[in-house]
């Protein structure tokens, strides 16, 4: 088997301007995690003694050669790349050749290497300068197995600024975690002192793999979205977020964005996705998105930060651009990603509403019909606030008031039209900041007398509105546009114990469905209650054999 790694040129070391940085058990924990990846390994085992500074990362991948295993930890010298033209189509998570010669200077470095297909292993030790100095046949299975032991231990200074073991280990989790969401087909086993720490399971998709870390979310809470760029070779948008109405959090710690197999950090991407979900999430809240960007290796320097963790974006409007659509299309309702949303348990109670207080007039669903674009038939209302609708799956309940708010704020922002009125409406006592915050949302307002002030154009959604003062008052205490957008949705839309006949609830409905976030209202409240048929089937045992359920 001839060798790979081989040192870079002397014009390629001076392209790459950023050398590894290995200032923790995590960076040395990140490092090695990555080359076992690079290696195609599907099982890596991480043992770590925090209180001895040795790390030992374990894995069943392509392993190296004896040549391979003598230049391995020389400076630059690396498999991945061979001349600049390759720093334009970098496609493995590492390529400067930096990882393992830090070590040596850092620590006392100890690999054992065998490759698949080769009859013999072996152990190497190399000096702090990366030269081997000492060679041996070891027994051991196809991979490698890389020990880093006596970590900063000619820098007692750096050891003593690092924090406690216990936060060490933490950050070492959200490494192999940040990974995993890359690269969920891999198995991940940490041990800690001889003890297994956590253990991350292999999933065929993300969204299946979160749940692993994310334990209060379920599968069902999330929903993945893959979109391809035709126009663009090798790029994709791989999308997995967490549905506004089931899922969210207190800190914005879950936008995470990785683009070709990395975590990255963007705010400008970061911001795109917090934008996308603006008026979706309860006020504080913040979503759960895990976005992850194939993009063809000529639009990327990797360059900008030692740990890669920082680059340069190509055509970033676009990505931007991009990204806004795939989230719109993710939050939207399709008979692709309608799902249960209820546990089992509280199904009983909303069933024993529905018994003592819902007209049902339940007609057949016709056919022929064509349910193309509507996936929801209004059957009932309940209480005059909760409209019973049939879906191919089971039932949902939807609040009328909220459904229709969330449509009325849509076409607001989209068409956000202010109108001239024959009679100015005269308010009363208005402080100047309120005079002000009119103003800044473009209403024409002048001075009327003492303490009087009139407004002589509305928003259009108001005009018809006996109450159109109260509602101007409502939008002088403050906020943005969309902040007054949203006033005068909630105070338009059609209000909870309203009657309403079936060509009514229907209409509300199909508009409804045809809003770009139809999952929760602008201030975050979740619209609709999903009683899916299977926990149907399960609260009225269905599953039972006729004759045995009656005893016989």
């Amino acid at each position: 088997m001839a060798s790979t790694i081989q040192a870079l040129p002397t014009e390629v070391v001076y392209l790459i301007t950023a050398g590894e940085v290995i200032d923790s058990l995590s960076a040395v924990v990140r490092e090695l995690v990555e080359n076992s990846l690079d290696a195609g390994a599907t099982r890596i085992v991480v043992s770590l003694w925090p209180q001895h500074w040795r790390v030992r990362v374990a894995d069943n991948g392509c392993g190296m050669n004896l040549d391979d295993l003598q230049q391995a930890a020389a400076a630059h010298s690396t498999s991945k790349i061979r001349s600049s033209a390759d720093l334009w189509k970098i496609t493995s998570l590492g390529f400067r050749g930096e990882a393992l010669h830090s070590l040596t200077t850092l620590a006392d470095l100890e690999i054992f290497s065998r490759p698949v297909g080769g009859n013999e292993g072996y152990r190497v030790v190399y000096d702090e300068s990366g030269e081997v100095v000492k060679l041996e046949i070891a027994p051991i299975a196809p991979g490698t197995v890389v020990t880093v032991s006596n970590l900063f231990a000619n820098y007692p200074a750096r050891r003593q600024g690092l924090p406690t073991p216990a936060q060490q280990m933490k950050a070492v989790q959200g490494i192999i975690q940040q990974i995993a969401l890359c690269h969920p087909q891999v198995t991940y086993q940490v041990w800690q002192n001889d003890r297994e720490l956590f253990t991350i399971c292999p999933a065929a998709t993300v969204e299946q793999l979160i749940p692993q870390i994310l334990p209060q979310v379920r599968a069902s809470d999330l929903h993945f979205c893959h979109l391809e760029l035709p126009n663009l070779e090798k790029s994709a948008i791989n999308l997995v977020i967490g549905l506004p109405d089931r899922c969210h959090r207190h800190r914005p710690d879950w936008v995470k964005v990785a683009i070709n197999g990395r975590m990255i950090k963007s705010p400008e991407l970061e911001q795109t996705i917090l934008s996308a979900f603006h008026k979706t999430l309860p006020r504080d809240r913040y979503p759960i998105c895990f976005l992850h960007l194939a993009i063809s290796p000529d639009q990327i320097n990797w360059n900008r930060n030692p740990a890669k963790t920082e680059i340069y974006l190509n055509e970033i409007t676009f990505w931007q651009e991009q990204i806004t659509q795939a989230i719109n299309k993710a939050l939207r309702i399709s008979e692709v990603n309608i799902k249960e949303s209820v546990q089992t348990t509280r199904v009983s109670k909303l069933l024993k509403v529905a018994e003592t207080k819902g007209g049902y007039n339940f007609q057949p669903q016709n056919p022929n019909q064509n349910q193309a674009q509507n996936y929801l038939k209004a059957v009932a209302q309940v209480s005059n606030t909760y409209i019973v609708a049939e879906h191919s799956g089971g039932m949902w309940l939807v609040e009328q008031h909220i459904a229709h708010e969330r449509v009325l704020y849509e076409q607001l922002c989209d068409h956000w039209q202010l109108v001239a009125v024959e009679t100015p409406i005269i308010l009363y006592q208005l402080s100047p900041a309120q005079v002000s915050q009119l103003q800044h949302i473009n209403l024409d307002i002048e001075p009327f007398g003492e303490k009087l002030w009139a407004v002589r154009n509305i928003p259009a959604m108001l005009q018809q509105r006996e109450d159109c003062a109260e509602a101007l008052l409502e939008l002088s205490w403050g906020g943005d546009l969309q902040t007054a957008q949203v006033a005068v949705a909630c105070r338009s839309a059609v209000r909870n114990g309203t009657p309403m006949n079936l060509p009514e609830m229907q209409k509300l409905l199909d508009d409804w469905q045809r809003t770009r976030n139809p999952r929760t209202c602008p201030h975050g409240r979740p619209i609709y209650l999903s009683l899916e048929e299977s926990s149907l089937a399960r609260f009225f045992r269905r599953n039972w054999v006729i004759g045995k359920s009656h005893g016989i």
